[in-house]
């Protein structure tokens, strides 16, 4: 038989995904998909977090399923989303840097679900570097930053603040300004009530999209900007919490090569206050989701309506002298990811990797749509239905290409493979701007901060890992038939790490 392409493949599969719903007895069920900006897999109260006030996503685990183990493909906004609306790898997808826009070509979650009879819509930031055109991605509605941006302004002005209340100086200016600045340190509101924010309106135009569309089965993605520095949350909540009940994690003895030189001066009582900013913004976030989930059940949509909630990536909060992600360490991959469909998941907490690569599939496995021709994840539909799953994940990868770096998990062991060839140019400059090749381990049963690099002491361990991350790559990457002859394993690891996505890159 003549080889298909993916296209093709994706036509003939979506014949059965049609004909699974029209044999139905019950109408096919929806799928409201949330998804936030760098949160922390352990920012919540459900998590363990003695600090998080998330009562909206813990009641929402507790109704469901949370992934203990997931984590994102990337751990940059851009390659991370991209990653998940396609199903494939980031080197994949063809999105790896954060302004790289993904090609209309692509196949993605949401047109596969349109092209199955589903209504679309998006509402809040997705990345996708585009205007907002209904039909794009297979949206039938498409409000994504710009065009909700605009609304917001014209539909919501906002009020006069008191003067006695102190707010954030606009316009936010990441990486020009100093970090206490973009990273709000002295953890100021937005100058907005809490009707009056962004994140609320998107609230409420997602569920002007689910009102209109109650009556046939529906994708809806709501994506919010919350918590993402400078950590906006609304004036009605400044103060909630004390940045004296923080205490911000010591850099570990072999970081100084690897923290950004933007962090190096920033005080203690300054990242207490970074802290206090950042918990604030993941309270008014838990707010909008519970907003969201009220809505859904107003309308009596609940019962028959998945709800997948995820961060797009982690965030570290003075981990390894970072405040912010761009790296392999624990908090800057490990995400949130929690799944309800009442009557048929949970609840429960599984423990077995997830990466966001499995999100799709497993959200077409319970809507009973066909898989999309060549994703790259597994169904995590066992877990969901309370089963062992019979091909659980014994290791993650995750990629950084922007800086040469690809991650890999097991549940002993973390790989951090830096090439250290290219000097960085996502502004987070360490004071060696080349630092060479950097191949770190970390036990991570012994030494869970991975605050002791033992890859010397562990070769066999960290070939091991070498080897899955580049067999990860030669089974996805599009470059893999070009891979030169007899290179050495970190040589070989290395041709894939650097960007195929760089302006002038041929």
């Amino acid at each position: 038989m003549a080889n298909l392409t993916r296209r093709q493949l994706y036509r003939a599969a979506l014949a059965p995904a049609i004909l699974k719903h029209a044999g139905a007895l019950q109408p096919p069920p929806n799928l409201l998909f949330l998804i936030s900006d760098d949160h922390a897999g352990y920012a919540m109260g459900c998590a363990g977090d003695r600090h998080a006030v998330t009562p909206n996503l813990d009641r929402l685990a507790a109704e469901g399923v949370r992934f203990s183990h997931a984590y994102c493909n990337s751990p940059v906004c851009t390659p991370s989303r991209q990653s998940l609306l396609t199903g494939l790898m980031p080197c994949a997808a063809g999105v790896t840097r954060l302004p790289t826009p993904l090609a209309t070509d692509k196949l993605t979650l949401s047109a596969h679900l349109k092209k199955a009879g589903y209504s679309t819509g998006v509402f809040g930031k997705m990345h996708l570097h585009r205007k907002a055109e209904s039909g794009v991605f297979g949206f039938d509605v498409m409000m994504t930053e710009d065009e909700l941006e605009r609304e917001w302004r014209r539909d919501v002005p906002g009020s006069p603040v008191p003067e006695a209340i102190r707010t954030q100086t606009l316009p936010w200016r990441p990486l020009k300004d100093h970090a206490r600045e973009w990273l709000n340190a002295a953890c100021l509101p937005y100058p907005r009530r809490d009707a009056e924010m962004l994140s609320t309106y998107a609230v409420h135009r997602a569920g002007q999209f689910l009102e209109a569309h109650a009556g046939r089965p529906f994708a809806l993605w709501l994506s919010l900007v919350e918590p993402h520095s400078p950590f906006d949350f609304p004036i009605e909540d400044r103060g909630r919490f004390d940045p004296k009940s923080f205490q911000p994690p010591k850099p570990g003895p072999e970081d100084a090569w690897q923290i950004p030189l933007c962090f190096a001066d920033l005080t203690e009582d300054e990242k207490r206050g970074i802290a206090a900013a950042y918990y604030t913004s993941v309270h008014f976030l838990d707010r909008n989701i519970g907003r969201m989930l009220a809505r859904l059940a107003e309308l009596g949509l609940e019962e028959n309506t998945l709800v997948v909630y995820v961060g797009d990536n982690g965030y570290c909060l003075g981990e390894h002298g970072r405040i912010e992600k761009h790296c392999g360490f624990e908090p800057a991959i490990h995400v949130p990811l929690l799944m309800r469909m009442k009557g048929r998941i949970g609840p429960g907490v599984r423990g077995e990797f997830a990466e966001m690569l499995d999100i799709g599939p497993t959200l077409l496995d319970m809507l009973n749509v066909a898989p999309i021709p060549g994703q790259q994840g597994i169904s995590l539909r066992p877990c969901l239905e309370g089963r062992p799953h019979p091909e659980a994940r014994t290791h993650i990868v995750s990629e950084y290409p922007e800086n040469e770096e690809v991650y890999v998990r097991t549940r002993k062991w973390k790989l951090i493979h830096v090439s250290g060839k290219r000097e960085r140019r996502d502004g987070l400059v360490a004071a060696q701007a080349k630092p060479g090749r950097r191949v770190l381990l970390f036990d991570l049963e012994a030494d869970p901060g991975e605050q002791r690099n033992v890859a010397g002491r562990h070769p066999d361990v960290v070939r091991q890992l070498q080897q899955l991350a580049l067999q990860r790559f030669r089974s996805v990457h599009p470059d893999a038939g070009a891979e030169p002859r007899g290179l050495a394993l970190e040589e070989a690891l290395e041709y894939y790490l650097p960007p195929r996505d760089e302006p002038g890159r041929a």
